[in-house]
């Protein structure tokens, strides 16, 4: 396994900074964020001096009730070689729902949502991430993800759930302890037990984050700073095994280069100091150093999968077999339009309505808590939007989160955040908005230059009020 070190996640806002920082072995960066072939400067001078770059995806979903996109799974693919990485990482999570598994229309989260603990669910994520593991050159690790509300009904634990995911796909874990700790506010789940229940040899590394407390709820906000109990629950999983890696994530509010050198030397001397213990305890547990042992087999397969024929030549870990069953029977999987497949298709598209698109909440939910979800999608929409269209909020100034919030609730996400951005400023047009009639040019010369058609006039916009009184706007 990889050892990385010490890093920290790569973001322009701080490239100039992580340049600067002694001690950072290595970053990751969103792969979603970077184009083969236009590599930022400051990541091919990090290459340059040796630093590891490791592309951290968002948007395959592979929690999700479809199979993976073949399109976004060649660009990760993609990215993974130009960067020259060691592995890609990934989320256990769905970021859409709906379409023609479900026929019903197609929604974007715009965000991670979590999948629920079942045998189905896992069934089906076992078999998208055998499909992800033969698309990509590198192994992959996928992280644990925060969740603001919990499925109702749920048949595993989260450690419990991760453990047999890698039993039966060998895929490695990327364990986010920011999340461990988010988890056990919302969700009452406690992360010493979590930890436990993990195979601790399969950690690729740990992300480290952090987040604020409002109205007994926390939000994993990557802008504050790494509060102590999420250095505790680090403390906690470098007493049971030596990460490979670990790294600080920071999205938001960035803090001077100094603040971050402290931050990243706390995480330095938190793990160093907390050796790992003789014996483990849970699932997973070995000898610190020692060989780890060979699992009994279970009724769903073995836990030593070999490698594929397609493995890189030379690699120690690569792309994995789904693992057999006894007599070499494939272990149970979802595929293509199965039966579980449609259940948690017909699942995700509920769930990810009532949170976009304003249906009714699926029974078993905590209304409160989907209404916290269903802000906290619309702020995150409104957020990235700002980020790839940065004209809007200097057009609009302080009416634009307004506004935006107001189009997030009339209109779901159904694709990317550049057509999330022409869909609000087309709307606000087509109602007539702003009353400014400069800054309603303003923004009609930018949606002129980006949609590369005329902006509607007043008859296109008597049509598309008709269509929507009509129900079909």
């Amino acid at each position: 396994m990889t050892e990385l070190g010490v890093g920290i996640g790569w973001r322009p806002e701080i490239a100039d900074a992580i340049e600067g920082l002694t001690g950072v072995d290595w970053v990751e960066v969103v792969a979603e964020n970077i184009c083969v072939g236009h590599l930022p400067d400051s990541l091919e001078r990090l290459r340059a001096r040796g630093v590891t770059v490791v592309p951290h995806g968002v948007s395959l979903g592979l929690g999700g009730a479809d199979r993976p996109d073949t399109g976004r799974l060649a660009a990760l693919a993609e990215k993974a070689e130009a960067l020259g990485a060691p592995l890609v990482t990934e989320h256990i999570a769905f970021v859409r729902a709906g379409g023609p598994l479900t026929a019903t229309p197609l929604l974007e989260a715009g965000h991670l949502l979590p999948v629920p603990r079942t045998r189905d669910a896992l069934d089906v994520l076992c078999e998208n991430v055998r499909i992800a593991q033969d698309a990509l050159p590198v192994p992959l690790a996928l992280e644990n993800i925060a969740a603001l509300v919990s499925w109702p009904d749920e048949e595993l634990t989260e450690g419990q759930f991760l453990a047999e995911l890698v039993e039966r796909t060998g895929v490695r874990l990327l364990i986010d302890v920011a999340n461990l700790h988010t988890n056990h506010v919302n969700r009452g789940e406690d992360p010493a037990e979590a930890l436990s229940s993990l195979p601790v040899e399969a950690i690729a590394y740990v992300h480290v984050a952090g987040g604020l407390e409002r109205d007994g709820v926390w939000h994993d906000t990557h802008a504050h700073p790494v509060p102590r109990p999420v250095l505790d629950i680090l403390a906690d999983l470098a007493s049971r095994v030596s990460p490979p890696g670990v790294l600080l994530e920071r999205d938001d509010r960035f803090p001077a280069a100094d603040e971050l050198a402290a931050e990243l030397e706390t995480i330095r001397t938190t793990v160093a100091a907390a050796r790992p213990r003789p014996l483990l305890i849970g699932a997973g547990a070995r000898v610190s150093g020692g060989p780890m042992p060979t699992p009994a087999p279970t009724d769903r397969g073995t836990a030593s999968p070999e490698p594929t024929a397609s493995a890189p030549a030379g690699a120690t870990d690569g792309p994995v077999r789904p693992p057999s069953a006894p007599g070499g029977v494939p272990a149970a999987s979802a595929p293509a339009g199965s039966p579980a497949r449609q259940r948690l298709g017909v699942a995700q598209a509920a769930l990810l309505s009532a949170l976009v698109a304003g249906t009714p909440a699926p029974e078993g939910f905590d209304v409160r808590r989907l209404g916290v979800q269903s802000r906290a999608l619309a702020a995150k929409r409104a957020d990235v939007v700002a980020k790839v269209a940065p004209e809007l909020p200097e057009i609009l100034g302080d009416g634009y989160r307004p506004a935006f919030l107001a189009h997030a609730r009339s209109r779901p996400m159904r694709g990317g955040y550049r057509d999330d951005a022409l869909g609000f400023v087309e709307g606000l047009l087509v109602a007539g908005l702003p009353e400014d009639a400069e800054v309603r040019r303003r923004l009609t010369a930018w949606w002129r230059e980006r949609a590369g058609v005329r902006p509607p006039g007043p008859a296109a916009r008597f049509a598309h009020r008709v269509r929507t009184v009509l129900g079909r706007g």
